[in-house]
């Protein structure tokens, strides 16, 4: 009898940053890796199409949301940068299976915050304060 590989749910996962567990967020994405394309063609060739090689790398910004709350640590983490003293930080992101074991892993590395957006407050809904923070880094990488 074949087993089944179900896909793993997108609800269950952990965030680390330099190892503390920063856990509560709502939302993460931007686990996107990019090549450049170089087109190339040398002169004495016949065939009318480029080549095409691999350039630069290219990563997107890992964007989190979660509920704000008086945990202030990103916002201190973002101060730094605003002041001029970049701290840069590994961390990484665990997507979990249904019994909440790690599944697949994806480590960045020279991360630091680009970007903190405070919550939209509006008097007219319920909805719960949210602030998103982008981490620009060098590298990410899955580790299974």
């Amino acid at each position: 009898m074949a087993q089944r590989n179900d896909p793993y749910s997108g609800f269950n996962f952990l965030i680390e940053i330099d190892g503390v567990v920063k856990g509560g967020f709502s939302e993460c994405s931007g686990l996107t890796s990019d090549t450049n394309v170089i087109e190339y063609r040398e002169g004495n060739e016949k065939q009318l199409t480029a080549r095409q090689i691999p350039g630069l790398m290219k990563y997107t910004h890992i964007v989190l949301k979660r509920g704000y709350s008086s945990d202030q640590s990103l916002w201190t983490w973002r101060q730094r940068v605003i002041d001029g003293n970049v701290d840069r930080r590994s961390g990484s992101i665990t997507l979990l299976d249904d019994a909440r074991n790690p599944a697949l892993t994806w480590n960045f590395r020279e991360g630091w915050p680009s970007k903190l957006d405070g919550p939209s407050l509006n008097a007219k809904t319920s909805d719960v304060a949210i602030e998103t923070l982008e981490i620009c880094h060098e590298g990410i990488e899955l580790a299974s």
